[in-house]
């Protein structure tokens, strides 16, 4: 399993390409810079598989319908963000505007199935709402690998003063990361990776 991070926009957001063997790869949260994950995924000679959504605020979704219309593929989000995160209240001016929705005739709902499996990789999704009604963190298993969106950061989590936001819906959350392996490799949404069992010790959070 490989992973390329592309830092995109003001808030120095992080959109991920996840491939395996057969270079048919997963996108997740294309924030901004649409022109960086381009470049990106012709390095490494992927097609686009599918993209994945962690939530739906703009940073990180601005570039996501730039993106599809040059490498169309379906679409995953959580029905709790998908509701409103093409709408008018989902703007962080004068950094990114509303999010233009991707050409897509519906997303696949991310809470309908724990275990999804595009072309040769295979991950869980884990309901994680607390900083979005709509969050998921995206957990491959065979390379103890998860993609956490905003809800969990080295040494700190995601907001929960936002529309939607709130604080004891996260703390489940993060208790629910906290069963994981100490060896799960923690790839937020922005910032450094850290591990499950770094931020089980370390993060204030996290207790």
């Amino acid at each position: 399993m490989n992973l390329d991070a592309i830092t995109t926009g003001a808030f120095q957001e992080i959109c991920y390409i996840v491939w395996g063997k057969a270079k048919r790869a997963l996108v997740l949260d294309p924030g901004q810079d649409a022109p960086l994950i381009f470049q990106a995924l012709e390095k490494h000679g992927l097609e686009v598989e599918a993209y994945i959504c962690t939530h739906g605020h703009a940073d990180h979704i601005n570039a996501l319908a730039e993106v599809h219309a040059k490498h169309p593929a379906p679409v995953a989000m959580h029905s709790g963000d998908w509701s409103w995160a093409f709408g008018d209240m989902n703007q962080i001016e004068p950094h990114y505007p509303v999010p233009r929705r991707p050409d897509v005739e519906d997303a696949l709902r991310l809470e309908s199935a724990k275990d999804w499996t595009f072309s040769d990789l295979k991950f869980q999704c884990l309901e994680t709402p607390g900083h979005t009604p709509g969050s998921c963190c995206i957990l491959f298993p065979e390379g103890r690998i998860m993609i956490a969106g905003d809800t969990l950061f080295k040494g700190s989590c995601g907001r929960t003063d936002l529309p939607g936001g709130s604080p004891r819906q996260l703390k489940d959350s993060l208790n629910k990361l906290k069963q994981l392996p100490d060896e799960v490799r923690v790839f937020p949404g922005h910032g450094p990776d850290t591990t499950v069992g770094i931020e089980r010790a370390t993060n204030f959070f996290m207790h």
